[in-house]
């Protein structure tokens, strides 16, 4: 008989270790992150509309330029696999051309700048979490040639939706790897005299990436 029970008290005890020996589960999201991305704003460089209410030609639009992109959020709220998170942004973006020497049109500047509060949908642990997210806020779109003053489309400040999602990946407990795609949908410019084209409505993408903290 003690044969036969001290293999099955052995075997007993084999069978039980694991769930003593388990690792604990992940963290949960959260509570809070900041991000820090550098970005590259994909401005247009072939929209007619765009040049005409500034006054330049499509020439001079510059194109692709670069950017800073920081956000701050909180994580309040967990249904089942969505944890809902609350936060803002601030991003901008420059970019520069300058035509054919030849031609004599002048070199151009571009800003570009946005703050938006945005509600996300985050999927994972603290370990490392995939987001969506948007939200409405406010931009400020300048084009102008180098050295002249800003017009009345370069001072607007415009409507703007933002929407996008990305990850961040925390290699260390309170450092991440992040990465972000959004597009920012720009209202379009209110003309400022009778038969000119106020600026269009415009989708910019911006790809961000950088660091996050919680």
């Amino acid at each position: 008989m003690r044969c036969v029970i001290g293999p099955l008290l052995a075997l007993f005890a084999l069978a039980s270790s694991p769930a003593v020996a388990q690792e604990p589960p992940p963290p949960p999201i959260g509570p809070f992150v900041i991000d820090l991305h550098g970005t590259f704003p994909r401005f247009p460089s072939d929209s007619s509309q765009l040049a005409l209410s500034r006054g330049l030609s499509v020439a001079q639009l510059p194109g692709s330029g670069l950017g800073i992109q920081v956000g701050a959020h909180l994580y309040f709220l967990r249904v089942k696999a969505i944890t809902f998170g609350v936060g803002a942004e601030v991003a901008t973006g420059r970019s520069s051309q300058t035509p054919d020497p030849t031609s004599t049109l002048a070199p151009t500047e571009e800003h570009f700048s946005t703050f938006s509060p945005q509600l996300s949908f985050n999927f994972g642990n603290g370990h490392g979490w995939s987001y969506l997210s948007g939200g409405l806020g406010r931009a400020n779109w300048a084009i102008v040639p180098v050295g002249a003053e800003k017009g009345p489309a370069d001072l607007e400040v415009l409507k703007t939706l933002n929407y996008g999602g990305g990850a961040r990946w925390f290699a260390k407990p309170h450092l991440a790897f992040s990465l972000d795609v959004r597009i920012y949908v720009i209202s379009p410019g209110t003309p400022y005299f009778e038969g000119a084209l106020g600026g269009p409505r415009t989708n910019l993408l911006v790809i961000g990436a950088g660091i996050s903290v919680k």
